[in-house]
């Protein structure tokens, strides 16, 4: 079997699967879990895969809801990334349940040929994209052992060749102060939540003087508990970018030192914890996506520079794939140009024709992809040359 033929195979798999892929997509967005909650989103996706007949292993590198699914034998070993995680309050306005059905679909497809053309497929799911670092806990365990290429796909507004995804960890920080009598004896109080206003003004005011590449944002958790009192306890969640692990060491103690400013003025304590693991910078690899968007041309899709969109910034444990094997993260379109991820506007087109499009677009895409990697060895050498050769950040503490 030729490569031609083996993409001609892919494509009537995944034409024989679209009704289920859409219907798998669907189902999902109708479940939204959070992180490290995907239960449904996992089971339907091992279930589908089991039918199909792949060795799954649910509950994989000791996280419930994470999974590893396989067939094939010999090399390149590719792996296929699905999230379906959601978000609070909003469900799938990042467009998960689009993720997790292309790479259903794309694993599907790539286990048909897999044997023939002597490779091995591995879909991965990887919950908890959204702040809980599922990935970075699966290559810790050892996901990524043995893999040579890893790929997915990731909703948008329009085709891009990547996600430009920056570092970013987080920063969970609690002021205390001393309750009191705010009218009666306010004097006797130790105002946590003055601390926290000021911590936020001083980050505000460092936010003037950070490098185009890096954001800084925060909100406040807790506040007090009723006027009269003086606040004892404030919290706040903060999101902390830079363009790599390396420069985001450098700016996080910035950040660090205005918070805890607001503390120091007011009298109060204050600690900062990290609770999820941080994520590096997005490595994209030249030759990978070129051949990924050579096929997402022949579906009458144009895959736009991720330059010609320096706006779009955000962060993803993806990356930490990209410092660890070649990989790709390209964006679909799913809604209208200028939606933005992380809305409710987004989630509506998540499950819509034009997301449904997407699925099978981006499942076709990738398929093909791996057909590349599977047939021409040059392509592979030249995709494992771009990996040695690129610039890779420390790791993060």
């Amino acid at each position: 079997m030729d490569a031609a033929q083996a993409k001609a195979r892919v494509r009537e798999v995944i034409a024989g699967h679209s009704s289920r892929l859409i219907e798998v997509s669907h189902e999902i967005w109708e479940h939204p879990e959070l992180c490290y909650e995907e239960q449904f989103a996992h089971d339907l996706l091992c279930s589908v895969l089991e039918d199909a007949g792949l060795t799954v292993e649910r509950g994989a590198y000791g996280l419930p809801t994470a999974f590893r699914a396989t067939t094939g034998s010999g090399g390149p070993v590719v792996a296929v990334c699905c999230e379906y995680d959601a978000l609070p309050g909003i469900g799938h306005a990042c467009g998960h349940n689009v993720i997790a059905a292309a790479g259903l679909g794309a694993g599907l497809a790539a286990a048909s040929v897999a044997e023939e053309l002597g490779g091995t497929v591995v879909v991965l799911g990887t919950p908890a994209e959204e702040g809980g670092g599922g990935k970075v806990r699966m290559i810790d365990a050892g996901a990524l052992d043995g893999v040579d290429v890893a790929m997915m796909v990731h909703p948008a507004d329009q085709d891009l060749d990547s996600f430009w995804a920056i570092a970013i960890s987080v920063l969970q920080v609690t002021f205390r102060g001393r309750a009191a009598h705010a009218a009666a004896a306010p004097e006797q109080g130790v105002n946590a939540l003055d601390a926290a206003v000021l911590a936020y003004m001083g980050v505000a005011a460092l936010r003037q003087h950070i490098a185009s590449h890096e954001r800084v944002h925060g909100v406040f958790t807790h506040g007090g508990d009723k006027p009269n009192i003086v606040p004892d306890r404030a919290e706040m969640l903060w999101y902390v970018r830079s363009a790599t692990s390396e420069s985001l060491a450098a700016l996080e103690p910035r950040v660090i030192a205005a918070i805890e400013a607001g503390a120091a003025a007011t009298g109060a304590t204050v600690e900062i914890e990290r609770p999820s693991l941080p994520y590096r910078d997005l490595i994209d690899n030249g030759p990978l996506v070129a051949a990924y968007a050579a096929n997402l041309a022949g579906l009458g899709r144009g895959l736009g520079a991720k330059v010609d969109r320096p706006e779009f910034l955000g962060s993803t444990d993806m990356g930490d794939v990209s410092h660890v094997v070649p990989a790709i993260h390209p964006m679909i379109a799913v809604a209208p140009r200028g939606v933005a991820i992380h809305t409710p506007e987004f989630a509506t087109h998540a499950r819509s024709e034009s997301g449904d499009k997407a699925v099978l677009d981006g499942a076709v895409a990738m398929a093909e992809t791996v057909v590349d990697l599977w047939t021409d060895s040059t392509l592979f050498r030249e995709v494992r040359a771009a990996f040695d050769h690129a610039e890779r950040s420390p790791t993060p503490e």
